[in-house]
């Protein structure tokens, strides 16, 4: 049995920034998450605030626009210190940025979730597995203590972890649904649908709206989303940058 999944009223994270000026959660997801449902994972300096290394790459500034606030998180890193930070990021002229580029945001706001019977709950035992499918598949970043984040289930065939999805940021009101990737020798069979749809019912059970992000160029993965009931929301940039300073000095 699936339900869908519906903003339960305007300050919902499928909707855009209230009237009142405030920023919406969903518009600087990683700081609304260090500094909410995973403020007990965050290193904090000033305004800038990161997960440990051995969890996550992102980074956060409480104002992507406030020079102040980037000089907050270039301390927290340490000259030459990298991080990968998303929104609308206004880079300083004396950061570099290594990589990244447009994604798009999109919300579930019509995903029909569904618990799966065959879905396994992923815990730090199957980490080894998890991080052998995560290197044949290349979802994005996925660290040895991600899956501490929330909810992450699998997918086995004859024992063998084939496929996955779970729960990453987690700004107000919403979960990010992340790390979605299948063995290519078991793709086309419509597992990471099932998962998406899994993990979703599970944040759905906590009264909380279903997000993702997929890179801007990723249409086939895009048109998936759509299909399934996400809205695009947004296009925010994924960038990869490093502090100021030399890391040997």
């Amino acid at each position: 049995m699936s339900t869908s999944v519906h903003p339960a009223h305007p300050s919902d994270p499928g909707t855009e920034p209230l009237a009142t000026g405030a920023p919406h959660p969903l518009d600087n997801p990683a700081w609304a998450s260090l500094t909410g449902a995973h403020a007990r994972f965050a290193e904090r300096h000033g305004r800038a605030a990161r997960y440990p290394g051995d969890m996550s790459p992102f980074a956060a500034v409480e104002d992507q626009a406030d020079p102040a606030a980037w000089a907050d998180l270039a301390a927290l890193l340490g000259p030459g210190g990298t991080a990968l930070v998303t929104g609308s990021p206004v880079v300083p002229e004396d950061w570099q940025i290594l990589d990244g580029g447009e994604a798009v945001q999109l919300v579930g706001t019509d995903l029909a979730v569904a618990h799966d019977p065959h879905a396994v709950r992923l815990g730090s035992g199957d980490v080894p597995e998890v991080m052998d499918l995560i290197d044949r598949t290349k979802p994005g970043p996925f660290m040895p203590r991600t899956i501490e984040f929330g909810t992450y289930l699998g997918l086995r065939e004859n024992g063998r972890l084939i496929a996955m999805a779970g729960e990453r940021m987690r700004p107000a009101g919403g979960t990010e649904i992340s790390a979605v990737c299948t063995d290519p020798d078991h793709r086309g069979r419509g597992l990471a649908s099932r998962l998406i749809r899994a993990v979703g019912a599970v944040i759905a059970d906590r009264g909380e709206l279903p997000f993702l992000h997929a890179a801007g160029n990723n249409a086939n993965a895009i048109r998936l989303y759509e299909s399934m009931g996400f809205t695009l929301r947004r296009r925010p940039l994924f960038l990869l940058v490093r502090a100021p300073g030399d890391a040997s000095a």
